[in-house]
C-alpha cells in the first residue's frame, strides 16, 4: 500500500511539474510574439508618419534655389535673422516648369527644441525668378510663432539648419491669409510639379 501511494505520488509530482514547465513555454512564446507584433505596429506607424508635400508623386522636375546672401549650406547674416533687421533674404528660383501657376515657399528650422518651427508661408506666389530681399512676394501664413510674416532665424542656442523650401504649383490655392501650414500643405497635395530647397545655418551662444 506504502509503495503503491509513493508511485502515485511521484506520478502527480511528475505531472504537475510538466504542466508548470509547459506554462512556462507557452508565456515565453506569447511574450515572443508579442514582441514582435509591436515591432511590425511601430515599423507601419513610421511609415505613415513619414509621408510629406516632399512625397508629392505629382514632383517629376527640380527647381534651383539661391540666393545672394548666401550660399548653400553656409552662415545666414545676423541681417535676415531676430539678432538684427531680421528680414527675408532675397532668393533666385530657377527650372520652374512652363506649366507652373504660382510657386509657394514655406521657411523651417528642423532643429527646434520642440520640433520643426516654421518661420515662413507664402503661396500664390507669382512664378518669377526673383524673390526680392525684405519682401511679401505672395499670400503669408501663419509661422509657428502665431504671425502671419516672416520670422528671422533665433535659435535658443547653438547651431541651427534653415530651409527655404519652394513648390511650383499647377494652380493658385484658394485660402485665407493667415491660414497654418497644415491647410496649405493640404491644399497643395497633388498639385505639386517642382520642388527645391536652400539650406543655410545659423549659431547662437
Amino acid at each position: 500500500m506504502n509503495s503503491q501511494r509513493t508511485i502515485r505520488i511521484a506520478i502527480m509530482i511528475v505531472v504537475v511539474f510538466s504542466i508548470a514547465l509547459s506554462g512556462c513555454m507557452d508565456s515565453d512564446d506569447v511574450q515572443e510574439e508579442t514582441t514582435d507584433v509591436l515591432s511590425g505596429k511601430a515599423a507601419d506607424i513610421t511609415d505613415d508618419t513619414a509621408v510629406s508635400p516632399d512625397d508629392d508623386t505629382m514632383i517629376s522636375d527640380t527647381l534651383t534655389v539661391t540666393s545672394s546672401a548666401f550660399e548653400k549650406s553656409e552662415a545666414i547674416p545676423m541681417k535676415y535673422t531676430c539678432d538684427d533687421k531680421g528680414i527675408s533674404p532675397d532668393l533666385e528660383i530657377s527650372d520652374v516648369p512652363a506649366e507652373a501657376a504660382s510657386l509657394l515657399l514655406i521657411m523651417d528650422d528642423p532643429d527646434a527644441p520642440m520640433g520643426t518651427f516654421t518661420h515662413w508661408v507664402v503661396w500664390n506666389i507669382p512664378v518669377d525668378s526673383r524673390i526680392d530681399e525684405d519682401s511679401i512676394p505672395g499670400i503669408e501664413g501663419k509661422n509657428s510663432a502665431g504671425k502671419t510674416s516672416y520670422i528671422g532665424p533665433c535659435p535658443p542656442s547653438g547651431s541651427h539648419r534653415y530651409f527655404f523650401k519652394v513648390y511650383a504649383l499647377d494652380t493658385e490655392l484658394d485660402l485665407q491669409s493667415g491660414s497654418d501650414r497644415g491647410l496649405v500643405e493640404n491644399a497643395m497635395s497633388g498639385h505639386v510639379l517642382a520642388y527645391g530647397e536652400l539650406m543655410g545655418t545659423y549659431s547662437r551662444r
